[in-house]
């Protein structure tokens, strides 16, 4: 009889609310694996958690494992076997690997080669005897962010572990994990349900803990979190809305067992500090919800709205408690902005040579001089003339906050508060933007700089960032990328395409290696490096591999130009000149390969041409060789395909008409000559073979 519910629910001290999301999905995926491999048939399996429990419900599990016979080859019967019959240490030796007798073995047939065979039935066991060991898998598979020990039985997990549930139905799944057993008592909500709770089956798991003030399903806990939110918003005045913020409200999904969300206020006084401010006190520190006035223009409002893990009767003591905790956190706040203006921005500076950037590459004060020349150089030499001023004084002043006060207390805010502290100074409007925008895009995706000055900023500290590093060796490897280089290059490929700039990476590149006195070798590591980044961010855009080398290998140097390169292509590609194209190309290449002209540089002599076919292949190559050149170096790309339309018919009907490899030496030499022009031409717009 099928097992109804097999539950395990893994009870610990609160997990951070960041690690739960991917132990979910761990946990399932690992539950699904391993029944699966286990050969215990199930129906469906969920997971859910809240900070003091992880929780697997798998259902309609089959009461024992399904049969299975594997049959294994073993050596041929002419080896396996002497001329009277008898195996030989081949076949024993088989047989002996297996588990069996020799006399056990079988035969089965291969390709017309009888063979000696061994079918080894794996036995059926009853889901209670497997489950013990399925259920300590799985609590040892579970990999977090950071792990700890919490007492000498060897086990590591997130949080240290207090109790285990294990029910198969009504039965207890026996196992231990370190030193805790599995049986089939767990706790309520840790105020307001009871300590210990028998649970008699699992199937009535998730209702004796909803009894018990513990939603456990993460849905339906959001989901009264939300309702209740806005219940709150409804008794707001005017038109103060909540910010809805998804990752906090993620956050506190996980923070709590049975939410209860409450309103606050904060004194209006406080609302002359930057924004970012506050939020950053509000969301980071304490998890709240920030409240706006639609009125406004969405500006912040003096409330915010958090959300409890325990209902009270008097729900003010804990909304003042909050209120508290908030206020010593807001007048920190106000203190250091005030102390940080009473000097200018620019006063700041001097300050960073006490900085250490990294110990082999000098204070954070030589990382702004460095990256400040590099950003000059790429103003004057991409026709930003009449911005280098600003961009001058943006590269100074980049850095500046960071020994500031209010940045040293809450480190999210750089950039934030040196534009702040810029606009304080009187420094010009597009400066101070740049000092915040030199960090956009924050992430994958994200908003990129709205102005030239803090984009130029931004893609040369990049650069700068990645040339450094590698001059030091500290390139990523494998997984590790502690100065985050990859991002940094993603960064600037983000910036490139979204500013639609015709930056020459390979130029700035170049650049940064000269400002750095980097090596040749290392030098080309970095370009390297910046075309397999370019590559990855190319394919997860959905473009094929080799598409994107494509495109890399005609102009990889302006990755701009590159994408731009690859959208047309695209569009392009499924059309039947494209295709036909593509096989002309791959004929080409390989006859080339096979017979190379004997001389350099051979021209084709249009005397020798006695077939209409060739003659029109010769007059279009040449036709068009100067015309791809100019459609390369001005990036028209619409002008190139409508080019390479036009030669593909003259180049399939020169293959269907003429014989390259003629008797005749000289007009088979000439022939190779013109094909030879003809994969420069190809070669001009890429390896177009790699398209086959």
């Amino acid at each position: 009889m099928p097992i109804k519910n097999v539950l395990l629910e893994i009870g610990t001290e609160e997990i951070p609310s960041r690690f739960i999301p991917d132990a979910l999905e761990a946990l399932k995926k690992n539950a699904e694996t391993s029944f699966a491999s286990n050969r215990l048939e199930f129906r469906d399996a969920k997971t859910y958690a809240t900070p003091r429990r992880l929780v697997l419900l798998v259902t309609g599990v089959k009461d024992s494992q399904t049969e299975q016979a594997e049959m294994f080859k073993g050596p041929p019967i002419s080896t396996a076997y002497d001329e009277n019959g008898e195996p030989t240490r081949a076949a024993i030796g088989f047989a002996k690997s297996k588990g069996m007798e020799v006399k056990d073995l079988t035969e089965i047939e291969v390709n017309g080669v009888k063979y000696a065979a061994a079918e080894v039935k794996q036995e059926s066991k009853p889901a209670l005897e497997v489950l013990p060991e399925i259920m300590t898998g799985l609590i040892a598979s579970l990999n977090f962010p950071k792990s700890m020990y919490w007492d000498n039985s060897g086990v590591r997990f997130a949080r240290p572990i207090r109790w285990i549930v294990a029910l198969a139905d009504d039965k207890v799944i026996p196992f231990t994990y370190g030193k805790v057993s599995s049986g089939r008592v767990t706790t309520g909500h840790r105020f307001m349900g009871h300590k210990t709770i028998e649970i008699a089956n699992a199937s009535v798991f998730l209702d004796e803990l909803y009894d018990n003030n513990v939603i456990l399903d993460q849905e339906k806990r959001l989901q009264k979190m939300r309702t209740s939110i806005a219940n709150i918003q409804n008794a707001l005045e005017g038109s103060l809305e909540v910010e809805m913020d998804a990752k906090i409200l993620e956050e506190n999904l996980y923070l709590v067992e049975y939410p209860v969300p409450f309103a606050g206020s904060f004194d209006k006084k406080y609302l002359e500090i930057p924004e970012e401010v506050l939020t950053t006190s509000m969301k980071k520190n304490q998890k709240y919800l920030a409240v706006r006035n639609r009125d406004k223009g969405g500006k912040l409002a003096n409330y915010f709205v958090g959300v409890s893990n325990n209902s009270v009767a008097d729900m003010s003591i804990i909304r003042e408690g909050n209120e508290r905790v908030l206020r010593a956190r807001l007048e920190d706040a106000a203190f250091f902005w005030d102390e940080d203006r009473k000097i200018p921005l620019a006063s700041y500076v001097e300050r960073l040579k006490s900085v250490t950037y990294q110990e082999k590459l000098g204070s954070i004060y030589d990382k702004v001089m460095l990256t400040k020349k590099l950003a000059l150089w790429l103003c004057d030499e991409n026709g930003f003339d009449e911005i280098d001023s600003l961009v001058d004084r943006a590269a100074y002043l980049s850095k500046a906050d960071l020994v500031t006060s209010m940045v040293f207390e809450f480190p999210d805010l750089q950039g934030v508060m040196g534009r702040e502290y810029a606009k304080c100074s009187g420094e010009d409007k597009r400066v101070a933007l740049a000092i915040y925008e030199q960090y956009l895009p924050q992430s994958a995706g994200g908003k990129t700089p709205t102005d030239d000055v803090g984009a130029i900023l931004g893609l040369a500290e990049r650069v700068h960032i990645i040339t450094a590093c590698h001059k030091v060796g500290l390139e990523p490897t494998g997984s590790q990328d502690p100065y985050a280089l990859r991002r940094a290059a993603r960064c600037i490929n983000e910036i490139l395409f979204a500013k639609k700039y015709n930056f020459d990476v390979y130029d700035t590149v170049n650049k940064a290696c000269e400002i750095n006195e980097v090596d040749e070798a290392t030098r080309e590591k970095i370009l390297e490096f910046m075309k397999q980044r370019l590559h990855v961010q190319l394919k997860e855009r959905g473009f094929e591999h080799e598409l994107a080398m494509l495109g890399i290998s005609v102009v990889g140097n302006v990755p701009y130009q590159a994408l731009k390169l690859i959208e047309t292509l695209d569009k392009v590609r499924g059309s039947e000149w494209f295709n036909a194209l593509v096989s002309s190309a791959v004929r080409v290449k390989n006859i080339l390969l096979k017979n190379a002209p004997k001389e350099a540089d051979v021209k084709p002599d249009e005397a020798l041409m006695t077939v209409e076919a060739e003659k029109n292949l010769y007059n279009e190559v040449t036709r068009l060789e100067a015309p791809v050149k100019k459609a390369l170096e001005v990036y028209d790309w619409e002008g190139l395909t409508k080019m390479l339309a036009e030669l593909s018919p003259v180049v399939a009907k020169f293959f269907d008409d003429v014989m390259v490899m003629d008797k005749d030496e000289k007009v088979r030499a000439n022939r190779l000559a013109l094909l030879t022009e003809c994969n420069k031409l190809f070669r001009e717009v890429g390896d177009l073979s790699v398209m086959a």
